[in-house]
């Protein structure tokens, strides 16, 4: 097989049609043709139907295409390191992290690799949802407690946990056998709040029945509520943490249910480039180096 055709036939495919090919690579329209009717004429199959107005795919044509373009891809990318530097981290690396996470880290960790690696423009986009890190053209992902992925690979670089807190004038609920009654801030619109069960600081277990007076959709919503004093709040400790130092808020306790596991992810089937590379292993060692020696429950590893 002529890989060279083979990467011309990509290079329309994945652009629509020979005349943006054409246009985005700079390489002749003619060039282009001449060299997928070739690799059509060497497979004995015809990959692309000729004649319409917008570029359409046979379906050999579709799985050709599909089989090959990340491949491709990666030679690409590694041919243009190469040419760089061997294993230099540079270049654009555009990476997708919750709103929580950007919130509490993203600013000074951003400035932090920027300064260790001057030759990387670091992009953040902060959203809230599932994203397709191959087709929507990312090369890391931050996600908390993500679901087993065998497209994604990575590692768990930090722990959280959640934390009840409460503004100081607020008074606690007496202890008392059985579940209490408590005024809270919650983040959900369902109809049922489950128990909050939590564990103080001299190891008592308390639960405690939530009796919702607000139902806001974002952590930090509820933190500003629970700060005004609506009511207590179940957060995590990384949303609250600078208010509990300063004594904004107290902690009536550190939640029972399992810690929020906090990974960087990249695409299992691409080469790691040094740029990727570098990212992950700094967040690791960033996030190792400034947890309390007692609660670094994550890490490089």
């Amino acid at each position: 097989m002529d890989l060279s055709a083979l990467a011309d036939f990509n290079l329309v495919a994945s652009h629509g049609g020979f005349g943006r090919a054409s246009r985005a690579s700079g390489r002749p329209k003619a060039t282009l043709s001449r060299h997928v009717s070739a690799l059509e004429e060497q497979m004995n199959v015809r990959l692309i139907e000729r004649g319409g107005r917008e570029l359409r795919l046979t379906p050999e044509g579709a799985i050709l295409h599909a089989r090959t373009v990340d491949p491709f891809d990666e030679i690409t990318q590694a041919a243009a390191e190469l040419k760089a530097g061997i294993g230099r981290p540079r270049g654009v690396l555009r990476v997708s992290v919750p709103l929580l996470f950007a919130h509490t880290s993203v600013g000074r960790l951003g400035t932090a690799f920027r300064a260790a690696y001057p030759e990387i423009r670091l992009d953040v986009i902060a959203e809230d949802r599932f994203v397709d890190l191959v087709s929507e053209g990312y090369d890391v992902v931050v996600r908390f407690n993500p679901p087993v992925d065998d497209t994604l690979v990575g590692r768990k670089f930090l722990s959280d946990h959640l934390v009840l807190v409460a503004p100081p004038h607020l008074p606690r609920p007496p202890d008392r056998e059985g579940p209490v009654k408590l005024q809270a801030v919650v983040r959900t619109d369902h109809a049922e709040v489950p128990l909050w069960t939590v564990i103080d600081a001299s190891g008592s277990v308390h639960t405690y029945i939530p009796q919702p007076v607000l139902c806001l959709s974002t952590t930090f919503m509820a933190r500003d509520a629970v700060l005004a004093g609506a009511g207590a709040g179940l957060l995590p400790h990384s949303a609250v943490a600078p208010e509990l130092a300063s004594g904004h808020l107290v902690a009536w306790g550190k939640a029972t249910t399992p810690a929020i596991e906090c990974w960087v992810l990249h695409a299992s089937r691409r080469l790691v480039s040094p740029k990727v590379g570098a990212f992950v292993e700094f967040l690791c060692a960033y996030f190792d180096e400034r947890a309390p020696a007692s609660d670094r429950t994550a890490g490089p590893g």
